[in-house]
């Protein structure tokens, strides 16, 4: 039942990298979570936060399908090096400007687009590096123990983030998450050169028409794609989290971070215990089962008062949601040869990564014109209805099956 452990065991590179990143992921998500605040205390409104959601997406959409191309034409352990030290500098500016007390909303928006483009660049280059660093029957299990990492990083992160902001300030947020770069430096100075394997194409135009092609051709990725967008696009709680905290709970700094950290744990919970996901045959039907899981917990979030009840829905949610993006990893890295690899994890990220941050726009739009919590039970309620639209729409997604002979993998560090 519990984790597979071993590609962490067999590969000291990827052990590094999935450290580095745990320890980045963590400041990562306390900077998230400070920004957030620190909107809704300069504006007080759910749909300033969500508006964050589109600072993020529009750039990371835009930059994250070209960015594929150039993954896929230089060394990719260069680029990484080059885009994580970017992201460390943002974080240097949004402690500044915290500790000088500008309190601009388009200054938070500036450097929050900023990160997002380097981040849209930097998270496709470093998904590339696991299957050149794990046989082909080790990725199922990076990819749960990358879930593990994630989820255990927003489990930790908030939930410091909170205790931090009520003690000291969230400025304090913003300087350990540009510390924590140091680690994930670190980890990927440590790996050998990354180029692409295989014919390469110049970045431009042609190239990300390519690999978008490349997607819409290969149905199962491409069914795998919309399943996401439609959990992400129309059932994104985030940005509603201040405003119903505030509603139901008295806005206590602690109590939002534990809005948040319950998603977490319930995806730390998924991925500990997701042992068995190498003997699940279906993986398009574990996919559709887990966003109605997802769907169900935030109808009843938007529905519920408790304090205790709401932390176990998001929970619950948290679960389905952790296990549908393992899947997801999986079915991307065994279906798209090396030299397609970069765009196709820009299309994921693109879809994965940014598109959720559309669905917090989303969420806090319905949110100002109706009510937070309506706005998280409609949202709930349109994911189960999407279920059902594309299980019809892509009946060969419920039938695929991951080949059971693993592939030779052409490099290994």
């Amino acid at each position: 039942m519990l984790i597979d452990i071993r590609p962490l065991r067999e590969s000291p590179a990827f052990r590094r990298l999935w450290l580095g990143g745990a320890l980045s992921s963590v400041g990562g998500t306390m900077t998230s979570y400070a920004v957030g605040l620190q909107i809704f205390q300069l504006t007080g409104s759910a749909l300033a936060v969500g508006a964050l959601g589109l600072a993020i997406a529009v750039p990371a959409i835009l930059v994250g399908l070209a960015g594929g191309s150039v993954i896929d034409a230089v060394d990719r352990r260069r680029l990484v090096l080059l885009t994580t030290s970017g992201l460390a500098v943002v974080s240097v500016l949004l402690a500044a400007q915290a500790y000088a007390r500008l309190d601009q909303l388009w200054l938070l928006y500036a450097l929050v687009a900023t990160q997002a483009l380097f981040g849209a660049v930097n998270g496709p280059a470093i998904a590339t590096f696991m299957p050149r660093l794990l046989p082909t029957d080790r990725l199922p299990a990076a990819a749960a123990l990358k879930m593990i990492m994630m989820h255990a990083s927003l489990t930790v992160g908030p939930a410091l983030a909170g205790v931090i902001t009520a003690s000291w300030g969230l400025r304090t947020c913003y300087v350990i998450d540009a510390v924590s770069f140091a680690a994930a430096l670190y980890a990927v100075a440590r790996i050998p050169a990354m180029p692409p394997i295989g014919e390469t194409t110049r970045p431009g135009v042609r190239a990300v028409v390519d690999g978008l092609g490349f997607v819409a051709r290969t149905r199962v990725l491409a069914a795998a794609m919309v399943a996401d967008l439609n959990a992400t696009v129309l059932g994104m709680p985030f940005a509603l989290f201040p405003a119903i905290n505030q509603d139901r709970f008295g806005g206590d700094a602690r109590t939002l971070g534990l809005l948040t950290t319950a998603v977490a744990v319930g995806g730390v919970l998924g991925a500990a215990l997701s042992g068995p996901i190498a003997r699940i045959a279906r993986p398009g039907v574990a996919i559709l089962a887990g966003n109605a899981v997802w769907g169900a917990g935030l109808f009843g979030f938007g529905l519920v008062g408790n304090l205790w009840l709401t932390l176990a829905l998001l929970a619950v949610a948290g679960a389905a949601d952790s296990m549908t993006v393992v899947f997801r990893n999986t079915i991307l890295q065994v279906a798209t040869p090396d030299n397609l690899r970069g765009r196709a994890s820009a299309v994921d990220y693109v879809v994965g990564a940014a598109c959720p941050h559309l669905g917090n726009f989303r969420a806090g739009a319905v949110g100002s014109l109706v009510s937070p919590a309506i706005s998280a039970a409609s949202g709930g309620i349109a994911v189960i209805v999407g279920v059902a639209l594309i299980r019809l729409a892509f009946p060969a997604f419920v039938r695929y099956r991951i080949p059971t002979t693993p592939e030779p993998q052409p490099a290994r560090a």
